[in-house]
Parts: structure tokens; C-alpha cells; sequence
């Protein structure tokens, strides 16, 4: 009774169309095609199984027709010596090996049939008489092969009758909310906060949520009302999804989970009528959750020149908003939704009743990422010196999904190894190829390709080195590694949320260190600085027009971010006249000349350090941080402050 009990009261929580024994009949339906396939392939093959023995059976010598008075006559004559009677069949065989058939009455026997023609019995006698009794598995063979094609027939009638049914009813459910649904009772799907690494923030801001559903009574007795909509915001791979399903399965409710851009069809209406659906099926489950991720492929803004003038996308942005507005003040459904680019969402859905409470989910710091790291490991062997922050703090900048592919990949570089367990070098390994991709050690450069590259990865680490607001250097490569030919890896002191001009400055020189060494060493310059060319303009550029870094330019922002448009225009406009981008072209260009002219005196100054640096590369490939640091001390330069942890480590 108790099992009963709880398999009703679980039935209860889901809508009428998802319950268990909605599925167990939608698993027969599936049985019962699966079994109709079944059968008509097994009836196909028992038709060309008797087709193939008809075949086999005419291939024998067809016997020549023939009367009862030529048999009889022969007989007489001696020239038969063998004679088959199968039924009201006659079948002679005569000594040159001719066969001839004829044909009797079936209710006598072939001797008194003889006796009629004047055949004596001893005659008669004299020639081997066989007579065939016909068995159960020729009549029952005979039978099934006259019925097989009417009853194959009959089978593919049926299941094409059966096909149409099932896309008829596709049709009628077509508009139908699509939405997955993880139910509370499911353990293996079910995750909570304790499975969500950092963000505690956010975790402290959606307790209410969770304290809501689990205790609606205490808010509605003090006359509270909690928020119906609820938008996550932050960068890609931050753990939006995660954290929408830990909330509803630390509350223990219904989580209904879909993507926006699974509302919007070629149809006008369609969106809008899964919408519908969706919002019944919450209602009938409350307390629940529903959750849209990537709303912004429903949710732009309307009439501002983004996404287009799509009917079918603002009718179904329209239905959102009216069942938004359509709750009751305890209806006890919270609406989730998750968006990285919440600049491009429509007025409507952030006004307050609507989308008016916003978490934002930033990247990871270090102790997050530690903590991170130490959930995706929970079930992988760790070698014994394995230093989980240590890897966190040479992954600043990446977010929960990144880690989780750093992790992965460690586990796919060990096993591809033959390790039983992972250890720290298949980390760091993995780091570089999470950030650059895996290694090219078959794309073999020429010797004067591999010292320009040498040179060139020098002169960025030899800059980075020497100038003050630079971080510190931890490698040097000239093995390629996705579409870089080699790489300087650089890891900050500490993790800064802001950066200052002086640094913006510095890090312009180390970018362009590559192509001032170039200039310098060999009085030429390659293809090879072309991406840090690229990335010292739009760096420079963004200093003058995004953060006010320009003194003659002043502090003005000008530039429109990328899809949200702004008075009107639209994105990518310019909002300056041409004197301005005149003036902006003037400062950029200024920016660049001035790092190219910085990177250049510290190559010059340090030119034996920096030949050191390349010879090393040429010979060995790869320089490590402790390597490059005593290069560093012979040449009287101090190497920039570790880390705590890593001094420690080290």
C-alpha cells in the first residue's frame, strides 16, 4: 500500500500526457510497431523461402504428358520400368529414362484402372508400382504458401495504416510544448547546490527561490510576493543550465527545461501554442520551475533593427509576456531563463513583474576554480602529486565549462599514455591544448623559419620580463599548437577585475615585441605578427573609444556595443563624425608607435639576453618558468614575485 501510495502521489506531480502510465502505453504503442515490423520482415522471408524452393522444385525435368492407354500400351510392351502414383497423379519412368505423366481418377486404383485398358495383373505386376502418400508437411506447406502473399499483404496494410496514424497524431501534437522535464524522484538527474561549485553569490540570491517553494505559506502570511521571473546572466559555459536545475532540485519541485529557439517554427502561431502548453503543464505541477535557455533567441528586442522583423518570434515573445502577467500573485511557479547577451533582450521582459529579479554568474576566481577542480575530479584517479591550485591558478580567466574540458582532456592525455592514474604534468598539458589546441610536432618548420620563430617568441618574453606592468612569464614554446607556431604563456600575479592604462601600455609593447625583434635581428619582417598586429590595434583602439585612455580624445565613450543598438541606430554604426575618427585614427596609430618604440629600446638594451633566450629555443624547443628565470639572474634582471601557493609548491 505504501508503494502504491508514493507511485499515485509521484503520478500526481507530473501532467496528465508524462505520467508513468502514459509512458508504459506509449512504450506498448512502440512494442506494438516494433512487434508489426517483426512480423512482416519474418513474413517477407518466409514468402522468398518458398519462392526459392518453387524455384529449386522446376529446375527438375518437367515429365511429357501423356494418356492412360499410351502408359497402359507401354506397359504391355515392357518399355516401362518404373511407375509413381501420387494421388490422381501417374508417373512413368521408362528404361531409356524418359519420364511421361498422366492423370486417373482419384477414387480408383491405377491396377483396376489398368485392368480396364487390358493389362493383365502379372503384366502389371511385373513393373515396380510406388504409391506416395502425401505427408502433413506437404499439405501444410501447400497451404502456407497459397496463404503466404494474401497474409503478407495483409501485414503491410496494417502497418502502413499504423505509420499514418502515428504521423497523423505528430501532426495534432505539433504544437505541443517540447519541454524536458526532470522529476523530483529522479536521483540520478536530480543535482543540488552541493554539486555547484562557486558562484555563491548567485547560490545566496536563488535561496529565496528555493525558500519559497519549499514554504510558500510563510510569504503569503506576511504578504510577500515572490518574483515570478527569474533571468541568469554571465559568460558562456558559466554554469546558468547547472545552477536553473540546482534550484529546483533543492526546492524538490518539477524542472521543465527548453530552448528558446525551440518555440520559433516556420509556422506563424506555433511558438505562441507551445507556450500555452508549456505554462498549463507548470500550472498543473505547481510549485515548479520552468526554464528557457538562450531566451534571447525569443527575446530580442522589438523594432530595434536586431533579429529581424520574424512574426512568428515576436508572437511567441508576446504569449510569454501575457502568461507571465497572467499568474496569479501565489501561483507558485517561477519561470528561469538564462541569456549571455541580456543587452539585446525587449524592455518588456525586464520590467519589474516580469524578469525583475537578475543573478549574474561571473567566471570563477580561484577558489571557485579550486573548487571546480575538486568536483570534477571526485571520481578520476589522482596520481599523489597532483596540486589542484596550482592548476587553478594557471586557468585565470576560465569558466566551469572550460575546467570540466581541462579535466577531460588530463583524463583522454593519461589513458592515451597507458596510465592507470592522472598526474600533474597531464594537467598542465591539458591546459594548453584546452587554450591553443592539441600539438603539432609533425608540422616541422625550415631552420630559417624555426630561428625567426625563435627569435620572435623571445623578444615577447625577454619585453614581458623587463617591463614593470607585465605578468610574469611560466613558459616558452616554439611547438606549434593550433594555428600558433609557438607561444609565450603569461599568468597574472593576482587576479584583477580592473586594468589601468599603464598596463594597457605594457601590454601593447610585449604584443608588439615579436615584430620589433623581427625588424631588429633581421631587418625584415614576416607573416608571422600578423594576429598580434590584429590584436594591439583593437586593443589600442579600444583604449581610445571604449575606456577614455586618450588625452586628446577625451573621456568619451564611442563605441556601440556589438548588437544592442543605441538611440535608434543600428549596431555598428558610427555615432562620431569624421573629424572624430580622424582624431581616433591619429591616437591609435600613436598608441602602437609608442609600444613598438618601448618594445624596441628593452630588445636593444638586452639584445645578448635576448640571443640567449633564442639559442635556447632552438636547441631545446621549450623553456620552462625555472629555466627562464636563472637566464634572468645571470643577466642581472629580477624575475617577477611568485605566487604564495606556488613559492610553497617550489
Amino acid at each position: 500500500n505504501k508503494n502504491e501510495k508514493q507511485s499515485s502521489s509521484k503520478d500526481k506531480k507530473l501532467p496528465r500526457f508524462i505520467t508513468s502510465k502514459s509512458s508504459s502505453k506509449q512504450a506498448s504503442v512502440f512494442s506494438l510497431n516494433f512487434s508489426l515490423w517483426n512480423v512482416l520482415i519474418a513474413g517477407m522471408l518466409c514468402y522468398l523461402i518458398f519462392l526459392a524452393f518453387g524455384v529449386v522444385g522446376n529446375n527438375e525435368e518437367k515429365p511429357t504428358e501423356a494418356s492412360l492407354s499410351t502408359i497402359a500400351s507401354d506397359i504391355k510392351e515392357g518399355e516401362i520400368s518404373k511407375i509413381e502414383v501420387d494421388g490422381h497423379e501417374v508417373r512413368a519412368t521408362y528404361r531409356d529414362g524418359t519420364l511421361k505423366e498422366a492423370r486417373k481418377e482419384a477414387s480408383t486404383s491405377f491396377i483396376e484402372t489398368l485392368s480396364e485398358y487390358g493389362v493383365s495383373l502379372q503384366t502389371a505386376t511385373s513393373v515396380e508400382y510406388i504409391v506416395k502418400k502425401p505427408g502433413g508437411f506437404e499439405v501444410w506447406g501447400g497451404l502456407i504458401a497459397s496463404l503466404a502473399f494474401p497474409l503478407l499483404m495483409l501485414l503491410i496494410l496494417v502497418w502502413m495504416f499504423t505509420r499514418a496514424k502515428g504521423q497523423g497524431m505528430q501532426a495534432l501534437t505539433f504544437g505541443r510544448s517540447r519541454a524536458r522535464i526532470i522529476d523530483p524522484e529522479d536521483q540520478q538527474r536530480r543535482i543540488t547546490f552541493n554539486d555547484v561549485a562557486g558562484a555563491k553569490e548567485a547560490k545566496q540570491e536563488l535561496m529565496e527561490i528555493v525558500d519559497f517553494l519549499k514554504n510558500p505559506k510563510k510569504f503569503i502570511d506576511i504578504g510577500a510576493q515572490i518574483p515570478k521571473g527569474v533571468l541568469l546572466m554571465g559568460a558562456p559555459g558559466t554554469g546558468k543550465t547547472l545552477i536553473a536545475r540546482a534550484v529546483a532540485g533543492e526546492a524538490g519541485v518539477p524542472f521543465f527545461s527548453i530552448s528558446g529557439s525551440e518555440f520559433v517554427e516556420m509556422f506563424v502561431g506555433v511558438g505562441a501554442s507551445r507556450v500555452r502548453d508549456l505554462f498549463d503543464m507548470a500550472k498543473r505541477t505547481a510549485p515548479s520551475i520552468i526554464f528557457v535557455d538562450e531566451i534571447d533567441a525569443v527575446g530580442r528586442m522589438r523594432g530595434g533593427g536586431t533579429g529581424g522583423g520574424n512574426d512568428e518570434r515576436e508572437q511567441t515573445l508576446n504569449q510569454i509576456l501575457v502568461e507571465m502577467d497572467g499568474f496569479e500573485p501565489n501561483e507558485k511557479v517561477i519561470i528561469m531563463a538564462a541569456t549571455n547577451r541580456p543587452d539585446v533582450l525587449d524592455n518588456a521582459l525586464l520590467r519589474p513583474g516580469r524578469f525583475d529579479r537578475r543573478v549574474t554568474i561571473d567566471l570563477p576566481d580561484l577558489e571557485d576554480r579550486i573548487e571546480i577542480l575538486t568536483i570534477q575530479v571526485r571520481n578520476k584517479p589522482l596520481a599523489d602529486g597532483v596540486d589542484l591550485r596550482r592548476i587553478a591558478e594557471r586557468t585565470p580567466g576560465f569558466s566551469g565549462a572550460e575546467i570540466y574540458s581541462l579535466v577531460n582532456e588530463a583524463a583522454i592525455l593519461a589513458a592515451r599514455n597507458d596510465r592507470k592514474i592522472i598526474e600533474q604534468v597531464d594537467f598542465i598539458n591539458a591546459i594548453e591544448k584546452v587554450i591553443l589546441g592539441p600539438e603539432r610536432r609533425s608540422h616541422l618548420l625550415l631552420p630559417d623559419e624555426k630561428k625567426v620563430t625563435a627569435y620572435h617568441e623571445a623578444g615577447h618574453a625577454l619585453v614581458a620580463s623587463v617591463l614593470p606592468h607585465t605578468d610574469p612569464v611560466h613558459k616558452i614554446t616554439i611547438v606549434s599548437r593550433g594555428r600558433a607556431m609557438g607561444y609565450v604563456l603569461h599568468l597574472p600575479l593576482e587576479e584583477r577585475k580592473f586594468k589601468s592604462k599603464k598596463q594597457f601600455i605594457d601590454d601593447l609593447a610585449v604584443t608588439l615585441a615579436g615584430y620589433a625583434t623581427e625588424k631588429i635581428i633581421f631587418g625584415d619582417v614576416s607573416t608571422g605578427p600578423s594576429n598580434d598586429l590584429e590584436v594591439a590595434t583593437n586593443r589600442a583602439r579600444d583604449m581610445v573609444t571604449k575606456y577614455g585612455m586618450s588625452d586628446e580624445i577625451g573621456p568619451i565613450a564611442l563605441a556601440n556595443e556589438v548588437g544592442k543598438p543605441l538611440y535608434g541606430m543600428f549596431p555598428g554604426s558610427d555615432s562620431y563624425s569624421e573629424e572624430v575618427a580622424a582624431k581616433i585614427d591619429r591616437e591609435v596609430a600613436e598608441l602602437l608607435r609608442d609600444a613598438e618604440k618601448s618594445a624596441t629600446d628593452a630588445i636593444t638594451k638586452h639584445s645578448k639576453l635576448l640571443k640567449e633566450i633564442a639559442d635556447k629555443l632552438i636547441k631545446e624547443e621549450t623553456i620552462e618558468r625555472e629555466d627562464f628565470e636563472k637566464l634572468l639572474l645571470d643577466s642581472g634582471i629580477e624575475p617577477k614575485r611568485l605566487s604564495i601557493s606556488e613559492e610553497l609548491s617550489s
